[in-house]
């Protein structure tokens, strides 16, 4: 069994379907006009923000050759790829995001649904 290490942690996680691995972005401390907020205010937000570290292959299409049914083939799934990539800032509803631990830092896993709007630096 491979150790993990920085280098490869993120080649051993597998994101299922049509959901997406992001890391939220660093809270602010305080408002634009300077009042320092509490610790936990951000949390309680309905909408976050964060940056997609990895993504699921998508939504499984059915395979749609009748051909294939008689012969008796193990068909190959396929997928319709997200619009979300690695490296995207993603503003989701808190609601339909699950927090989790891994290697003591928090993530969130984020179904497709759930995310509003991406930020990409190339242009579209």
């Amino acid at each position: 069994m491979q150790k993990l290490t920085a280098d490869n942690k993120w080649t051993k996680l597998i994101v299922v379907g049509d959901r997406v691995l992001i890391k939220p972005k660093k809270e602010a401390e305080k408002t634009n006009s300077g009042l320092f907020l509490p610790p936990g205010v951000q949390e309680k937000e309905k909408i976050q923000s964060g940056y997609v570290i990895k993504t699921g292959p998508g939504y499984p299409i059915p395979s749609a050759d009748e051909d294939d049914l008689w012969k008796g083939k193990e068909s190959q799934v396929r997928y319709m790829p997200l619009q979300a990539e690695e490296g995207d800032l993603a503003i989701f509803l808190q609601k339909g995001a699950v927090e989790i631990m891994y290697e003591n830092e928090r993530y969130f896993i984020v179904p497709q649904a759930s995310i509003l709007m991406l930020e990409r630096e190339e242009n579209l």
